[in-house]
């Protein structure tokens, strides 16, 4: 979930190991758990703070997509300003930052400025994910010792979700959703704490222009795509309104533009050579079509288990632990057969094993079992998403100059946030439809019945939604079949990998 740094090749540090470095791991790993727990402990917190704040179905994605956007929008903006500004003060301006739109967001008595504190949450999150990974690399100079590093690293941003899931079950259901915010607060004060004295600054030279225009263009125009979804979503606009499309095309306009800045950009925030190598747009293009199908279908899951089978938060978050299973099986599967296959088999399969579990979530009911129907389509899901990613990280590397490594890297992680914005909000968008459908074609005869259909309704639209995300991992695993080209030698070596994270 988190960028790595841009290329710190100009860097003058003083070569050797640096004395602290193992401590100055464990403050970095300190700061990417709140990262990664901020991911998933706010799913499970949802329904609880869609009822406290009056969020409607129609807007409830934005407690996800406000973090999303201005996360994957910002990533490569974050890793420049790290390099250039000083990686140990953009660390902890980002902590800083990011517990204070905690703070907010626990707080907060309406849903816009829930949404609002999430937007600054990820704003402050794109500054201190690529710090963090850029500190280590400029940390541990020795191949093996990086390699360490970032598998402390790696461990922490997988097993962190599951982290995620069981801890927003704890407090959501003995404290408040709101402390699913607020935990974050005295992460980052820790993190500060033994920042000061264990973390050393180190900056980037050479030319250290900034791509704002870019930076904003983009955003604004991801921004305005997804509340152009988020208005198709409302019983009294819908996809015929006005109002729909005009943002759509306002969003798609930007985007637009933002590629006319990036080729007349002296220095560009994503110099458009990596994407439009035919391997690493397939990569991008994979990237961004599965994260709009996950974290679209992660969110309906919660919803699903809380709303229609009535799951307390803490049992919601155990539930959500299958899918995390299976990623850690296909993750340590894949990167043993990653040598031996090369990506393209792997990022084929995946895709295929994904879609048929989410296909399974499709056929969910009022009553549907967990044993034998919910764990194992999460699983299978689990199982696609391991052999998905671990090639993905390393084909976004293949071909890439050196200067260009850190841009091409940032760009897969920020491809999959943005792509999460996008497929939350469309699938949220086919969901609301769906149940207002249901409702309009089985209207209820009395308050029981009214109950009984306002959950059928539910199950119906998640059940849409489900099968849509089926169908965009699908069409990723289709990209991967056409686009990609690479061979187990095209692979870059392990020691390049670590450099880039």
């Amino acid at each position: 979930m988190s960028a790595a740094p841009q290329a710190p090749e100009t860097d003058r540090e003083v070569p050797g190991p640096h004395p602290r470095r193992w401590a100055a791991l464990g403050v970095i790993a300190i700061s990417q758990l709140m990262v990664v727990l901020d991911a998933t402990i706010v799913n499970i917190a949802l329904p609880s703070a869609r009822v406290d704040l009056g969020i409607t179905e129609a807007d409830q994605q934005w407690v996800v997509t406000a973090y999303t956007l201005a996360f994957g929008g910002l990533l490569l903006l974050g890793g420049r300003i790290a390099d250039y500004w000083g990686r140990k003060r953009t660390f902890m301006v980002g902590a800083i930052g990011f517990a204070a739109a905690s703070a907010v967001g626990g707080l907060a008595t309406t849903g816009p400025l829930l949404f609002g504190a999430r937007a600054l949450q990820g704003v402050f999150g794109a500054l201190l994910a690529p710090a963090s990974l850029a500190l280590l690399t400029v940390l541990f100079v020795e191949a093996r010792e990086r390699a360490k590093a970032f598998a402390v690293y790696g461990a922490i941003a997988g097993g962190g979700s599951a982290v995620g899931l069981l801890l927003g079950g704890v407090l959501t259901e003995y404290a408040s959703w709101r402390w699913c915010l607020l935990v974050n607060i005295p992460i980052a004060l820790l993190a500060l704490a033994l920042a000061i004295p264990l973390v050393p600054e180190s900056k980037a030279h050479g030319d250290t222009s900034y791509d704002v225009p870019g930076a904003v263009v983009v955003t604004l125009g991801l921004a305005s795509l997804v509340y152009g979804f988020t208005e198709a979503a409302k019983p009294d606009k819908g996809w015929d309104a006005g109002t729909t499309w005009a943002f759509i095309g306002a969003g798609l306009a930007l985007l637009v533009v933002f590629v006319v800045i990036e080729l007349r950009s002296r220095n560009p925030l994503l110099p458009l050579r990596i994407v439009l190598d035919r391997n690493r747009g397939g990569a991008y293009l994979t990237s961004m079509l599965v994260g709009a199908g996950l974290f679209g279908a992660f969110l309906f899951l919660t919803l699903y288990l809380q709303n229609v089978l009535g799951y307390t938060p803490l049992r919601a978050g155990f539930a959500s632990l299958p899918v995390t299973v299976g990623v850690l099986i296909s993750a340590t599967v894949a990167s043993n057969l990653l040598p031996r296959t090369g990506p393209k088999l792997l990022m084929m399969v995946g895709p295929v094993l994904a879609a048929a579990g989410m296909l399974s979530l499709r056929f969910i009911d009022l009553d549907t079992s967990f044993w034998a129907h919910l764990m194992p389509a999460q699983v299978l899901l689990g199982l696609g998403l391991g052999f998905t990613f671990v090639p993905l990280s390393s084909l976004a590397l293949v071909g890439v100059p050196e200067h260009d490594a850190g841009a091409a890297s940032a760009a897969l992680n920020a491809t999959q946030q943005i792509g999460g914005s996008l497929g939350t909000a469309l699938l949220n968008t086919i969901a609301t439809s769906a149940i207002a459908a249901y409702l309009v074609a089985h209207p209820p005869a009395g308050p029981e019945e009214g109950r009984q259909a306002a959950l059928s309704a539910q199950v119906d639209g998640y059940a849409d939604a489900f099968t849509w995300a089926a169908a965009l991992i699908l069409v990723a695993g289709l990209i991967t079949a056409v686009f990609i080209r690479v061979g187990r030698e095209d692979l870059p070596t392990g020691e390049t990998v670590a450099h880039v994270g």
